[in-house]
């Protein structure tokens, strides 16, 4: 049954609107300009993307991860190699990424194929991480099932323990993933919910299609 509490909540969105003259002709270029408009402006955590992976069958999971960076190769992020999405991926690399700029009124949706990142990007990433997320890296098995939370502790403990006179190395089983885009919608809230939705699409040719959708 509609609950009328929850269907009752709605803004009208009025900040700003997107043309097709107006986008970049690259959509990595128009995201690096909505980025940082994002970056610039009151926007918490604008790194934080949700991720959303599939098994093979078609099950669907999501979560929210933090982009640590993004250029013509991709868009990366770190995480376990060995945690549900990390065995997802392994299994089938496609993904889709949406970022939700609320004070903006923005969304980036971006869907692809994920790699591994490079070893020296995973090394340099990790040791420029504080000693905290590097020991907790070691001690999280992250996605299994745990008996509590002092467990968790315990093991942070004896990992940080044994890393009191070194510095802590990273884990084989924990790195990063570059998503490489195949197609990037832009989307700016409208009044009425007649949203603007421009989409880039990567074609056999390797040129961008740019198009509008309708909301």
């Amino acid at each position: 049954m509609l609950n009328q509490k929850v269907a009752d909540l709605r803004k009208d969105y009025r900040l700003a609107s997107l043309d097709e003259g107006d986008v970049a002709p690259y959509p990595l270029q128009q995201f690096e300009k909505w980025w940082h408009d994002a970056t610039s402006s009151e926007v918490e955590e604008p790194n934080a993307m949700t991720l959303a992976t599939s098994t093979p069958d078609g099950h669907p999971s999501a979560r929210i991860v933090l982009l640590k960076s993004f250029d013509e190769e991709g868009f990366v992020f770190f995480t376990n190699y060995e945690s549900r999405k990390g065995q997802e991926l392994a299994l089938n690399p496609h993904v889709t990424l949406l970022f939700f700029w609320r004070e903006l009124e923005r969304q980036v949706r971006i869907e692809g194929t994920v790699s591994k990142a490079s070893m020296a990007i995973n090394n340099e990433y990790y040791n420029s991480r504080p000693l905290g997320s590097r020991i907790g890296a070691i001690a999280s098995p992250q996605s299994k099932v745990i008996p509590g939370r002092s467990f968790l502790e315990e093991q942070v403990e004896q990992v940080a323990s044994k890393y009191e006179k070194e510095t802590p190395q990273r884990p084989d089983y924990w790195g990063g993933y570059v998503v490489k885009p195949s197609v990037m919608e832009f989307w700016q809230g409208r009044s009425s919910r007649l949203h603007d939705r421009i989409v880039y699409t990567l074609t056999p040719t390797g040129s961008w299609k740019i198009e509008r959708l309708a909301p």
